[in-house]
């Protein structure tokens, strides 16, 4: 049991986990868009998230000499180095536009881990800013770079589905936030911090509702979609109303962090069986 958690651990720490939660969300545009073929998108995205995940997370620290080169934090820049040179050559595979769009949202994680101006923060630290950009990259990576890289044209339907998706990612950053507020930074200015625990709820599930009502204006409107966004929304909504600051890490990192996985599931599911 004791290495099966390590294992766990380490599938969580290297962002493995997190990267298959972006590689569902860009197949299930594929799904939702009627692209054939995704595949090149949807890899470019996983091993960039692996990539730009642990940049973010352990960048900062081993510049200030902060971690300790233990196994687990080797086995992770090795497994990082692979992922750079796997995103490098996906990155190869998506067309002129669509590499210009990655290039973008590089230089966004760029300036989100490093300070490029002197005597100031980077944007990770820029009070009450981080849920804004993380939520945005989101959108950005499993939405718009797939449809622009597909060349389809960016319809009404397509903002609905933008502005489902950045509200839906913002809520689970929620209940990051939620989790995190005994050790985030009083700095950082995070929802939780600035309204309290449960008027943070509170604004989640006001989200999660308007989250539901935009998909009747879409025009393409099925039944089937709405029961699987209702789906959704129940479980956030339940994670949501169960967070607190003594959840386990695995509540947050792991159970939350498969939401997408499991959309992606029932999309599946339930569109094989209409």
């Amino acid at each position: 049991m004791r290495y099966l958690m390590k294992l766990i651990d380490f599938y969580i720490n290297s962002s493995i986990h997190v990267a298959l939660s972006v590689f569902a969300m860009v197949i299930m545009t594929g799904y939702l868009f009627g692209i054939n073929d995704v595949k090149s998108s949807a890899l470019f995205a996983f091993f960039g998230t692996i990539v730009a995940y642990n940049f973010v997370k352990y960048d900062a620290l081993a510049r200030r000499k902060k971690l300790e080169m233990r196994t687990e934090l080797k086995l992770i820049a090795v497994l990082s180095f692979f992922s750079f040179l796997a995103a490098v050559f996906f990155f190869f595979q998506l067309e002129r536009i669509t590499k210009i769009i990655a290039v973008a949202f590089l230089i966004l994680t760029m300036l989100y881990t490093l300070p490029f101006f002197p005597n100031r923060k980077n944007a990770r630290n820029w009070a009450g800013v981080k849920i804004y950009i993380v939520a945005f990259c989101w959108v950005g990576i499993t939405l718009f770079l797939p449809i622009i890289n597909a060349g389809i044209a960016l319809t009404p339907d397509f903002f609905v589905i933008a502005i489902q998706r950045y509200i839906l990612i913002f809520v689970l950053i929620l209940i990051f936030e939620i989790i995190d507020l005994r050790v985030d930074d009083p700095n950082l200015r995070t929802v939780p911090q600035q309204i309290g625990v449960e008027q943070t709820k509170i604004v989640g599930g006001v989200l999660l509702l308007v989250f539901i009502l935009l998909g009747f204006f879409q025009t393409s409107f099925l039944f089937f979609t709405l029961l699987i966004r209702l789906g959704v929304a129940f479980i956030v909504l339940l994670f949501l109303l169960f967070a607190h600051e003594r959840r386990s890490k695995y509540y947050s990192s792991f159970w939350v962090e498969s939401i997408p996985i499991f959309w992606l599931g029932l999309v599946i599911l339930l569109d094989a069986n209409t």
